[in-house]
């Protein structure tokens, strides 16, 4: 009998390392080359620490192109540019859609942004048509340029007058905010003095989205949210539909008063029933439009919180952000 359990305990763990080993041989061989991953984690321990420079040391062993697994994640690195152009241009079709974060699924946002549907979607070609015609018009975007850029002006005259310091990250989030949500709906949502609850909602949220989340590289455990990201999400996203959702009733309201809305802003050309624009959008595709430009923005962090120090592959947050004191010339 002992003899036995001793001979089950040398076995079990052999099977366990060679079943590993056919599943990881079976399962790349139609994937360039890469380190041999481990179970679960992956290739996560070899590049957690400053991505970038990790990548470069591994494309020196495995080449330009190497496959790499993030967690359960399979994923190809392409580190040249001869390779990047073989498939950004020849082959742009096929890696033309996004790998989806889970902390994006939250009310099904993935479902209507212009960031996350699939580029070959006719959804995505509708938001793209709108975008292109009615959002970046050379003409309307120079003139809403001016607006907030005296808008700017006088803040920060204001704050050179009194020698108060001027916090360069909140004026210049402000300013593309607004800029922003006057093209969409003729208002300003943020303000230079304070921060609204909006702006306020919209930066914890896209400092949330931000965050390595382990359900993106583990997601057979995504239904637990680990790390409660989903959830701070979720209440962070309720508050910015609430808003939204006010803005474009009042928008609806003034337009079925007057019979008719004449700011030329984009909620405007979409109400009006006598616009030839083709393209029948729902509230739920505005709202995820006016975010997904943010978004894409801000990069998933606050400008004023970023610093190129590394710390676990991730950057560390400032305490404060930038400040100066303006002085007039």
């Amino acid at each position: 009998m002992e003899n036995l359990n001793l001979l089950l305990f040398i076995l079990i763990p052999l099977t366990i390392v060679k079943l590993f080993s056919w599943i990881t041989k079976t399962s790349t061989t139609s994937l360039p080359p890469g380190p041999i991953p481990l179970p679960i984690i992956g290739n996560l321990f070899q590049v957690w620490k400053n991505p970038h420079e990790s990548l470069t040391q591994l494309a020196k062993v495995y080449g330009p192109l190497m496959s790499l697994k993030l967690g359960s994640v399979t994923t190809v690195v392409v580190s040249s540019p001869a390779m990047a152009k073989e498939i950004l241009q020849k082959h742009d079709h096929s890696f033309a859609s996004r790998t989806m974060l889970e902390v994006i699924t939250v009310f099904d946002h993935h479902k209507v942004s212009m960031v996350w549907l699939p580029a070959v979607s006719s959804q995505w070609r509708n938001l793209r048509k709108i975008t292109n015609s009615h959002i970046s018009v050379t003409q309307k975007l120079d003139s809403l340029n001016r607006q907030q850029l005296d808008d700017l002006a006088a803040y920060i005259s204001i704050n050179a007058s009194t020698s108060s310091a001027v916090d360069i990250g909140h004026a210049a989030f402000t300013t593309v905010l607004n800029l922003l949500s006057n093209s969409f709906f003729s208002i300003d949502v943020a303000d230079y003095s304070s921060d609204s609850t909006f702006e306020t909602e919209l930066r914890e949220g896209m400092v949330e989205a931000g965050k390595p989340n382990i359900s993106d590289y583990i997601p057979i455990i995504s239904f637990m949210d680990v790390q409660g990201i989903k959830w701070r999400m979720r209440n962070y996203s309720r508050i910015m539909d609430d808003t939204l959702d006010k803005i474009i009733d009042q928008k609806m309201g003034l337009a079925e008063k007057t019979k008719s809305s004449n700011s030329g802003d984009l909620l405007d050309i979409i109400l009006d029933p006598c616009h030839e624009n083709g393209i029948e959008l729902q509230r739920q595709d505005i709202k995820a439009l006016f975010k997904s430009f943010d978004w894409k923005l801000e990069n998933k962090m606050k400008p004023e919180d970023m610093n190129m120090d590394h710390c676990s592959g991730f950057s560390l947050l400032k305490a404060t952000g930038l400040r100066v004191i303006p002085i007039k010339l």
